[in-house]
C-alpha cells in the first residue's frame, strides 16, 4: 500500500522536469494523497504540517476532511 503512495509522488516530481521544488509543494501533494492511504496518518500529518495553533483550527481541519469524504 506505501509502495502506491511513493510511486505516485515520484511521478508528480518527475513530472516537473528535475526543476527544484519547494517543500510547500510536497506536502500539499502528500496532503492530497494520504487520506486514501490511511486517514490517521492524513489526520496526524495535517496537524504538523498545518501548524494548528489551537484545537478550534485541528478541527476545521477535521471537519473539512469529513466533508470530502461524504
Amino acid at each position: 500500500w506505501c509502495v502506491g503512495f511513493v510511486d505516485e509522488i515520484e511521478h508528480r516530481l518527475q513530472d516537473t522536469g528535475g526543476k527544484e521544488l519547494p517543500t510547500s509543494q510536497l506536502g500539499e501533494w502528500v496532503m492530497e494523497a494520504l487520506p486514501e492511504l490511511d486517514e490517521v496518518a492524513y489526520v496526524r500529518f495535517a496537524s504538523v504540517y498545518r501548524q494548528f495553533k489551537d484545537v478550534n483550527e485541528f478541527m476545521d481541519e477535521l471537519k473539512h476532511f469529513l466533508g470530502k469524504q461524504n
